[in-house]
């Protein structure tokens, strides 16, 4: 059996007071429909028969800000166009000519609950798989109801109905199965059914009187609930985005503690959910972790460290540092207070003092950096000593330019390197330097303007 995924996202998210469709809203890194569409490729690709037509996507539902969707997702997706935004069933009618017929199971999930996981998604498939009814709905159990509809159940414990929190008695505002909003149904079943669907007296047609029209029909309709009541969080104001970002931000510090990478204080950390971390490692506190970022094993991360879509490989230490795009190999050492910068590449074994910068330049292995440092665009070699207070001076105003250091360069303190400019190996400068011509190997040149020392003659 095959399964297609509807994913509702044409609302206008009025709670959010934003320019920004509710959709877009970033959580932990990414926008909120990215989670639905993650979740929902995942439970396409655990289906063994879809196999057999590899180019179904999720089919989106847009509306309002219809664009601005489009361009977050692109390709990976297939697009119907809700025109007027008329309610849940509405908007799932307006999927049936890409979706009816394409697959045995439709299963409809909202953008804006990312803490849905996929493998609830897939017990839900699974129930109506061994089932055949013709819909299965997802509940929790909560006192904190928080505008989700009631469930009513018959004597004999059947689903009845759904009551919108709107139009709920007093009596069945106690009710504490909430419904979820989150359905599978058999997908001959959902498009006949779903025109039966009324108007309301809202002036839109409600999903979820599919489980009357079921019901009314003799239809076989079973519910599963899930224990963790925050996968039903849906987002619909700033304050839920805060919520959702907590219980997102457990779930992945637990998934890395339990993997082996001590976290001392959860509370402090921020991770988002492409990261990658070796087995040993310790992440101090207030540490942020962010995009595509793979840590090694064995390393020490922080604290106060921000770390973006960065490299770094086995028994780093990075104390209280700022890396963006950045390459570190093993046993590299920095900080505190360092900034590496994009195309900042750290090879084996370099050492790089308190408040350095590097910036699209490349540390060979072993080169040591002293603190108050700055080095753009450069070519650094192997086992080269960089003084405090070095500087290369990179742009002209006009073009940038490159500095190279071959192997065993010995760079004195407070140096200024005017690029461009080459120093042979071994070539050393003295403490103040202002280097303007290149300088051959073996040579070590002073002053300012820096030029060749000349040996003094024995007897002078």
């Amino acid at each position: 059996m095959t399964v297609s995924v509807l994913i509702l996202a044409a609302g206008h998210g009025s709670r959010m007071h934003s320019s920004t469709p509710k959709v877009l809203h970033h959580l932990a890194g990414k926008p909120l429909v990215q989670y639905s569409y993650n979740t929902a490729t995942t439970v396409m690709d655990g289906s063994p028969d879809n196999s057999t037509d590899p180019k179904r996507k999720p089919v989106v539902v847009i509306g309002h800000s219809a664009d601005e969707v489009r361009r977050e997702l692109g390709e990976k997706v297939d697009f119907a166009v809700q025109e007027p935004q008329l309610g849940t069933g509405h908007a799932v009618q307006s999927a049936e000519a890409l979706l009816k017929g394409k697959a045995d199971q439709v299963l409809v999930i909202s953008a804006d609950m990312p803490l849905l996981t996929a493998q609830t998604l897939q017990k839900m498939v699974d129930l109506q798989r061994e089932t055949g009814s013709a819909m299965v709905m997802l509940t929790i159990h909560s006192e904190n109801a928080r505008g989700f509809g009631r469930v009513l159940r018959a004597t004999d414990g059947a689903p009845l109905q759904i009551i919108e929190e709107l139009h709920a008695t007093p009596e069945q505002l106690r009710i504490t199965e909430l419904n979820a909003g989150v359905y599978c149904f058999q997908d001959a079943w959902l498009w006949d059914a779903i025109k039966k669907i009324k108007l309301s007296p809202r002036g839109e047609y409600y999903l979820t009187d599919l489980l009357q029209i079921a019901v009314s029909q003799g239809d076989l309709v079973k519910v599963y609930t899930t224990d963790d009541t925050a996968e039903a969080m849906g987002i619909n104001n700033r304050i839920h985005l805060a919520e959702a970002e907590a219980v997102l931000r457990k779930r992945i510090n637990t998934a890395h503690m339990l993997a082996g990478v001590t976290i001392t204080d959860p509370a402090s950390t921020y991770i988002e959910p492409d990261v990658k971390i070796g087995q040993d490692t310790i992440i101090e506190p207030n540490t942020h972790l962010h995009g595509n970022t793979v840590i090694g094993a064995g390393c020490v991360i922080g604290p106060n460290t921000i770390i973006h879509d960065t490299q770094i490989g086995d028994e780093c230490t990075i104390l209280s540092s700022v890396l963006e795009g950045a390459v570190l190999e093993d046993h590299v050492e920095m900080g505190p207070f360092g900034h590496l910068r994009k195309g900042a590449h750290l090879a084996s074994h370099v050492h790089m003092g308190n408040f350095g910068e590097v910036k699209n330049s490349y540390l060979g292995p072993g080169t040591k950096m002293g603190h108050f440092s700055y080095i753009g665009d450069a070519e650094i070699g192997l086992d080269v000593n960089i003084g405090a207070g070095t500087i290369t001076c990179n742009f002209d105003g006009v073009h940038k330019h490159k500095t190279v250091l071959a192997d065993g360069v010995f760079i004195g303190s407070d140096t200024m390197l005017v690029a461009p400019i080459t120093m042979g190996e071994g070539a050393r400068s003295g403490a103040g330097a202002v280097v303007t011509k290149d300088v051959p190997p073996h040579t070590t040149v002073v002053g300012v303007p820096a030029h060749p020392l000349q040996k003094k003659e024995s007897g002078e």
